[in-house]
Parts: C-alpha cells; structure tokens; sequence
C-alpha cells in the first residue's frame, strides 16, 4: 500500500499546476468554443437523481468535512432519492482541479490556492467557489526544524535561524505562501528555497539534507511523531492564515441548483458534526479508515490536539466558517495576488462571479445561523472520551 501511496504521490505532483515559481498551467482548452460546449455534462431535471463524482481530501485536515461527509453519507438525506455519489481521493487539491476541468468531478474539496486556480480556468472550463469549510492559522501553516537543530527562545527566533539555511516547500502551495510572506516580513533569506514534494522532503528530514520545512496537517504532526523534526512555529505566529472550500463547476450549478444547494446543506451538517468536541474520535476514525500511513493519535493531534505556544500552538485549531466571512474574502483576494506573482495564474483579481455565495447565505438563514458556525477547539486526548 506504501508504493501504492508513493506512486500515487508522484503522479499527483507530475498533474499539479501552479508548483513552480515560473511556469503557469499549461492544461489545453478545446480548439473550439463548440468542442468545449459539447463536454457540457447533462445532469438531468431538478428533482431527477444524479450521480455525482467528488473529490476530496484525507490528506489534508482541512478539508476532513468531505471526510464525514464520506464517512456519514450525510448526502443521502438532501439528494434526489436514488442518487449516488462517488468519492475520490486527491492527494493534492491541484490534481482534483484538474479533474474538475475534464468534467470527471463536479465538486471539489481543495485548499485555498487549488480553489483559486481552479476558478481562473474559463478557456477550460468554469468552476465556482461555493463554500468556505476551514479557515486556520497552522494547517497549512507549519515550519519544521530538523531534530538537531538548536533550542530557540520562540517561533520568531526559528524562523530568524533559517537566514542562510536550506528550506524546502511545495511551491505554488498554501505553505509556500505562508513561507515567502514569513521570510518577507523578517527580513530572512535562505541560502535555498527548495521546491520538493511532500514525500521528498520526508525522506530529505530522514537523512538530515534540509534544515527546514514548511509543510500542511497531518503531514507536520506525523512528521514530529515519527522524530523527523521538529515543529517551531505557525501562521499563529505572524498573523498568517489559510483556507480550504469547495469548488463546483458551473454547469452543475446552472443545471441542477437543486442538487448544488442539496449538497451543501449536507456539507454544513458534516461541518457541524466535525466541530462537536464529542466527535472528535468519531472524525478521526473515519479518516483512518479513508487513509493509510497515518495512525490515530497522529490524525487526533493534527485538528483536535494542542500544541504549546513556543511551537506555534494557540486555543483554536481551526475555525469552520460554511459561509463567507470577511477574512475568508481577504484570503482569497490576498492568495490571488500571490499566485499571480508566481506567475501561476495570469489573473491579479478573481472576476466577481468566481466565488458565489448565494447557496450558503440561503442556507445559513433558513437555519437561523451566521458564519462561522462552528470552531475547533485544541485539547488533551482524554478530553473527546
């Protein structure tokens, strides 16, 4: 099953766009508006049952209400009666974009920067952020330190240690963001900034070839676990956040809003379920069961568990917005900016229709709430028993 992942991994960073600093998407569209048209899907009459394809993200704590929502098949209760659905994993949110774009998935649980590049994509085809179901400050947001590096007073003499070190980052990604504006705001320049996988920079800690990484849940508390580094500091640190929503493809939201606005009432159900401290063993689980190579107390501490302040920690691990807040809108203005520095989109603004908020706002007041509707609070492992 370890090959199996590795092989996986490969293939997902060989499909991944936006992970190098000056190369853009090169993903084709249609040679003609007519082609692009005829890969329109037909989903069917509102009130007819669909099949849907959605990719999701285990892999990224983040997104783990597309877990839930997997695990719970809390779908079943606001589609179409004879509906189905299939999941499948992404091991990056870039390869689920991709998939979105081919017209294989019609929704997609991804990080902040896949949504955005995903929604830039009209001379491929038209995805929409819908839904806004994580918003944090250390998922995506860890520095790593390898095991012998010496004790720092607190996060900022960490990172200030990296001046002239070797990092390594996927770049194009959330931590990449975070890495460039931290090293921006303290004046650091590392001697390299490396653009490396996930699974590169596991196997450069193992044998002490980087002196840092900055890397997402629950790869950075696995990482710790497993005594390949050590984590120093978080977005918690320099005000830094991060963000993971859903996409939808535009046909699907013209075609069926029955099933788009069906769907997301599930998702704030799964949101809710994720941020109920009794069901925090619950959640992890499912993931468990949706993963392999990670073990529970790992994926426990990666949401649910607390780390101290001189590491980064804080009393909240992530806060699960459902609907857009202002800081989520400032996320997403802010990441666009970056991706088109990176020269990873072609775009410096998303156009207005890009994220659509009228299903969750409809949502969120027939039930009497207002985002955020629920936040993850740090803790010990007795206290979810």
């Amino acid at each position: 099953m370890l090959r199996v992942a590795r092989l996986l991994l490969l293939a997902s960073l060989l499909l991944a766009f936006g992970c190098g600093r000056g190369k853009r998407d090169e993903t084709k569209a249609s040679s003609s508006p007519a082609e692009r048209g005829a890969r329109v899907a037909a989903y069917g009459e509102p009130g007819e049952p669909i099949h849907l394809s959605v990719g999701y993200q285990p892999y990224y704590s983040e997104a783990w209400s597309g877990v839930v929502m997997n695990g719970l098949g809390l779908w079943k209760k606001y589609l179409p009666a004879g509906s189905t659905v299939e999941f499948a994993i992404g091991l990056q949110g870039a390869v689920i974009v991709n998939a979105m774009l081919g017209g294989k998935e019609q929704i997609g649980y991804v990080g902040d920067m896949p949504a955005i590049v995903g929604a830039t994509k009209r001379g491929v085809s038209d995805l929409r952020i819908v839904a806004n179901i994580g918003l944090s400050h250390d998922q995506c947001n860890v520095f790593l330190v390898r095991t012998d590096a010496p004790s720092f007073a607190n996060p900022e003499a960490a990172v200030r240690w990296l001046e002239g070190k070797t990092v390594a980052v996927p770049k194009g990604s959330c931590t990449d963001r975070f890495g460039v504006a931290v090293f921006k705001k303290l004046g650091i320049t590392p001697k390299e900034y490396l653009n490396q996988s996930i699974e590169l920079i596991t196997s450069d800690l193992r044998v002490h070839k980087l002196d840092a990484a900055i890397v997402w849940e629950p790869t950075a508390s696995r990482l710790v676990a497993d005594g390949l580094a050590r984590r120093v500091a978080t977005g918690n640190d320099f005000g830094e956040n991060d963000a993971a929503f859903i996409d939808v493809r535009q046909d699907l939201i013209e075609q069926r809003p029955d099933v788009v606005k069906g769907w997301l009432q599930a998702e704030l159900d799964a949101e809710l379920y994720l941020a109920d401290p009794q069901k925090s063993k619950d959640v992890v689980r499912m993931v468990k069961e949706q993963t392999t190579g990670f073990e529970e107390p790992v994926l426990w501490q990666s949401l649910f568990g607390a780390y101290p302040a001189n590491e980064g920690g804080s009393s909240t691990r992530m806060v699960v917005p459902f609907g857009f807040t202002s800081e989520s809108l400032e996320l997403i203005k802010r990441s666009t900016a970056f991706l088109f520095e990176v020269k990873s989109i072609g775009v410096q603004d998303l156009p207005s229709e890009a994220v659509v908020t009228r299903f969750v706002d409809a949502i969120l007041e027939e039930r009497g709430m207002r985002p955020p509707v629920g936040e993850i609070r740090s803790s010990s492992p007795t206290a979810s028993k």
